[in-house]
This record gives structure tokens, C-alpha cells and sequence, in this order.
């Protein structure tokens, strides 16, 4: 009984060692950067979809804007789209550029927009497609931020 139990011993301690993390060679293949990550969601993006997106109304279409950009946006680009919003991430303060900007570069490419609100960027815009965003979404907040939060401003 005693081997028994010396016997079981080893082999456990065998198991245990054998069972351990692999040795690390310089191979491996490095951690996901968000780079990749950028690029797989522009990837994945599909343009198609938004054509099958219908909205009840276009104030329906806004409202929900609205609360997508409150919830989402809103801590980067500030609460009227300023790009004011002050978020700090490792450190640092982003300051993403104003909506309301005459000049502001989507102004006259809406499915840019879109697919930049999907993707996002890496400097710093959340790749939203990825994370939690869906089509529906990403539509109503960019007709929300081309339409009643951009009302009146002229492209130059």
C-alpha cells in the first residue's frame, strides 16, 4: 500500500510539472495591437446594411441618436459635440475635433461617418462596431450628429 501511495506521488508530481505553461519561444505570436483591431472592424464593415435600416420617423431616428451619443460619445466629444468632452485615458486628455466646425471632415461623406464611427481610428475613437454598436446604432447617431446636432452650420 505504501508503494501505492509513493507511486501515485510521482506520477502526480509528473502531471502536475508536465501540465505547467508552455516555455515561451520567440515565435509566438504577439498580443492583438489596436491597430489590428482598427483594421479587422474596417474590414467587417458593410455599407449594404445601412440600406436596409428603416426608422419609423426621422425624429424616432434622432431621439435615439441622442441617447446613443449621451451614452456613448458624449465624455469625448462633450455634450453638443464641441470636442470638448475632456475623457482622460492613461494619462492623457483626448481632444477629439468639434462636430460643429464648418470644416469638419464628415460634413459631406455621411457613409464615412458611419464607417468611421464603426471602425474607429488608432488614435483613440472606439472601433464601436466591435464593442457594442450595432448598425442600428451607429446609423441613428451619425443622422443625429449630421442633422440636429450640425443644424445650421454651412460646409465651407
Amino acid at each position: 500500500m505504501r508503494r501505492f501511495a509513493v507511486l501515485l506521488a510521482l506520477t502526480s508530481s509528473h502531471a502536475i510539472v508536465a501540465c505547467g505553461p508552455a516555455p515561451e519561444t520567440q515565435d509566438e505570436a504577439q498580443a492583438p495591437t489596436r491597430a489590428d483591431s482598427v483594421a479587422m472592424a474596417m474590414q467587417a464593415f458593410d455599407e449594404a446594411v445601412f440600406d436596409t435600416i428603416a426608422w419609423e420617423s426621422d425624429e424616432a431616428r434622432s431621439e435615439r441618436g441622442r441617447l446613443v451619443f449621451n451614452i456613448s460619445c458624449s465624455k469625448c466629444h462633450g455634450l453638443h459635440g464641441g470636442g470638448d468632452g475632456g475623457f482622460v485615458t492613461q494619462g492623457d486628455t483626448l481632444r477629439p475635433p468639434s462636430f460643429l466646425q464648418s470644416g469638419w471632415r464628415f460634413a459631406e461623406t455621411p457613409m464615412d461617418l458611419r464607417r468611421y464611427i464603426f471602425s474607429g481610428s488608432v488614435a483613440g475613437m472606439p472601433y464601436w462596431g466591435l464593442v457594442g454598436l450595432k448598425y442600428r446604432d451607429i446609423d441613428a447617431v451619425a443622422y443625429f450628429i449630421e442633422t440636429p446636432l450640425r443644424a445650421g452650420i454651412s460646409a465651407p
